[in-house]
Parts: C-alpha cells; structure tokens; sequence
C-alpha cells in the first residue's frame, strides 16, 4: 500500500500570441531512469496561499513573469494526480490557470534548488505540437485541457485556499 503526502499545486496555461503553450521539461532526480517529461509552470502551494496566489508567485520564479492574482483570474481546470517525486508519493489537488501574453523570454533565476537539478529546458509548444506529441506531456490530458481552456468552455471552479 503506498501512502500519499496530501499537497495542493497551481499550475499555469502560459499561452503567447501565436497560440504557444511554455512548457518544461524534466525529470526525477530518484529516479532518472524513469526518462524525462514536459509539464507547466507551477508548482506547491505555501500554507494559506490561495490556488491563484500560488500561481502568481510559481510564475515570477520560474519564468520571471511578474503578474497579479487579477491577472491570472480564475482557474480553469482542475484535477488530482497521484506521482512520485525525490522519493516523496503526492497525492496532488491541483488548478490551472489559463494566462495569455504577447510574448515572453522566460527567466528562470528563480528556479529552486530542486528546479536546477530537474528542469533540463523549456519550450514553447503550438496546440499541434501538443496533440501530435509521442512525448511525456503532463497532465496526460494537457493537449485537451488547453484546448477546452481556450474556447472558454471550462467549469466554475473556485479559487480558495488548499
């Protein structure tokens, strides 16, 4: 039986002007045997941060995209996801945010110490791309998830503190 340390994530849709979608992509340190993947920008929320707080700060340090809880409005999808990571198993309540920009050169100085030895690089990736990928791309369902969140066609989902 595994257990699972409970955590609560914000990750961000960070979409440019030609539809892009920045994602990053790494691995785990444990387990680099495992291969690598792409995933967004996000990451644990601090105690007492709400979802969007929470995405407002992962934004600032891993791209040095400085914007307001306004800014980044409500979330968009929401989901659960269970994985190992550092030789941790979370059990992970996670929302997305969906943030359009016209373009920008991704800073990431403030990467956390565990960002620099598990992020190995970053991309912009067209809808296309997404869909068409044989590559590791989280969550599983992202090319679908970004593609309801730019039709607008999301559920109401609330913005509270994990």
């Amino acid at each position: 039986m595994t257990v699972y340390t409970p955590r609560c994530a914000a990750r961000v849709l960070l979409v440019d002007a030609d539809g892009r979608l920045l994602l990053f992509r790494g691995f785990d340190p444990a387990r680099p045997e495992h291969g690598r993947w792409w995933f967004t920008p996000g990451g644990g929320l601090d105690p007492g941060e709400t979802y969007a707080e929470g995405a407002v700060r992962e934004l600032a340090e891993e791209t040095g995209l400085r914007l307001t809880v306004t800014d980044v409005g409500q979330p968009v999808h929401a989901d659960v996801t269970e994985f190992s990571f550092g030789g941790v198993w979370y059990r992970q309540e996670q929302q997305f945010f969906l943030v359009r920009v016209t373009a920008h050169e991704v800073d990431t100085a403030g990467f956390s110490e565990v960002e620099r030895g598990s992020v190995v690089g970053h991309r912009w990736w067209s809808a296309e791309e997404l869909r068409c990928t044989a590559e590791r791309c989280y969550p599983l369902d992202l090319a679908e998830v970004l593609g309801r969140a730019l039709a607008g066609t999301t559920a109401g989902i609330e913005g509270q503190a994990c």
